[in-house]
């Protein structure tokens, strides 16, 4: 009776587990995902590639690993008779292999879009550093910034000759720059967090709507646990521009990742290189601060939330121009105040069908004078989309409903709004 109490209690205390290590090239990958689906556990490898899955009973299983830029492997494995093991992951190195979410509203490789896109990771905007999104963009073949105002520096982004209006812009997949914001959207996003930047040359409105008819650029921030623990990168030119970007990530809690990105620009030396008496380039000065977080969740569906706001002081005109003289008109100056705030997310369904909830939301205030014209604008505009994928054998099916609300109001007589105008 004592001897079956000991192995009883042996038996009861005892925790049978899986060990080992996820590789590339002998080095350890960190946030490699090692799931075993029979039993819908898994866990994600440490800073040096080790992982532990606890309470696995003796049998034969089947062990998926997968991580972001590499090829997904599945093994079998005959347990205890393996309880330590070492997995080595391909790193995807050809470029058809990179993976993609613009054509299909989903992680595809590229190989597999059914509309072509071309990817540049952030390697390519080190290589040619710029102030602003904008004119990164400039570097990309076929794609055009163009500035509309050689004053206020204000401009938009033509893909194969197409005007600005049929050119979409997306931040992770979301809407977020359109209307008021397409002129100075793109300022203000830390260049440190983008991860990479897909670009569809061509009509893409099946999926994105109108907008998209000219083509798509779809800018894709960081994972919060992949960003670096800390990054800085300063750029400075002979003109006197500074753009400062600072990112910082953090771990909040256990399951909680946390990613903080600051962007500061300012430019304030005037030059009239060409002697007309009108600033050769837009004086500015900018702040940005943008969050994101991402939680890991039991079931291992995807649940993130990101947040930014910018605010901006920008103006050109005649040299002797000063903020004193904004809105009159002695001296020809214009000055542009822009607040702008902006929440999005995703968030996928507990479920056992692959159901995906995007939404976001964003304001957008400007206040400008054009010599002595004022323009109060306000914008505001929400949106929510639900997609449903489904795999039946060889081909893909996705459906959904999106849904998108504009709010829009100005001093001027086409929107005549009493609150806005007193």
């Amino acid at each position: 009776m004592l001897f079956l109490l000991i192995f009883l209690s042996q038996g009861a205390f005892s925790q049978e587990k899986l060990s080992g290590r996820v590789v590339s090239n002998g080095k350890g990958l960190e946030f490699a995902t090692v799931f075993i689906p029979e039993f819908s556990i898994g866990t994600t490898t440490d800073s040096l590639g080790f992982f532990t899955l606890q309470n696995i009973s003796k049998g034969k299983y089947q062990l998926e690993v997968s991580l972001l830029g590499y090829r997904k492997k599945s093994l079998e494995i005959f347990f205890p008779e393996k309880n330590s093991i070492e997995i080595a992951l391909d790193p995807l190195d050809s470029s058809l292999d990179e993976v993609v979410v613009s054509g299909t509203l989903q992680e595809v490789s590229r190989s597999n879009s059914p509309v072509p896109i071309e990817v540049f990771k952030e390697g390519f905007f080190k290589a040619n550093p710029t102030p602003s999104i904008f004119e990164s963009l400039q570097n990309i073949n076929g794609v055009r910034p163009q500035i509309n105002c050689n004053i206020c520096n204000t401009g938009d982004i033509h893909i194969n000759g197409l005007e600005g209006p049929y050119t979409m812009v997306l931040i992770d997949g979301m809407p977020l720059v359109s209307g008021l914001s397409t002129v100075y959207g793109l300022t203000g996003i830390p260049q440190s967090l983008i991860d990479r930047i897909e670009v569809v040359k061509g009509p893409a409105s099946t999926l994105y709507g109108s907008e998209a008819v000219g083509g798509l650029i779809n800018i894709i921030t960081k994972r919060a646990e992949l960003a670096p623990v800390v990054s800085a990168d300063v750029f400075g030119t002979s003109w006197g521009e500074l753009n400062v970007d600072l990112g910082l990530k953090t771990k909040i809690r256990k399951n909680l990742h946390s990613m903080t990105g600051i962007n500061a620009f300012q430019y304030d030396n005037p030059i009239d290189n060409n002697e007309d008496g009108l600033t050769d380039v837009t004086l500015a000065k900018r702040i940005s601060l943008f969050q994101k977080f991402r939680l890991d969740r039991e079931n291992r569906k995807e649940f993130n939330v990101a947040f930014r706001y910018l605010y901006e002081d920008r103006w050109g005109g005649e040299m002797n121009w000063t903020p004193k003289f904004r809105g009159g008109d002695e001296i020809y100056g214009e000055s542009i105040y822009t607040n702008r705030w902006e929440l999005f997310g995703n968030y996928e369904l507990p479920t056992v069908e692959k159901l995906n909830f995007q939404f976001s939301a964003n304001g957008h205030k400007q206040n400008s004078v054009y010599g002595d014209m004022l323009y109060l604008g306000d914008q505001k505009i929400a949106f929510g989309q639900l997609t449903w994928a489904k795999s039946l054998e060889k081909h893909q099916l996705l459906s959904g409903l999106a849904y998108r609300h504009t709010y829009y109001d100005d001093n001027t007589p086409a929107t005549f709004s009493t609150e806005l105008d007193q």
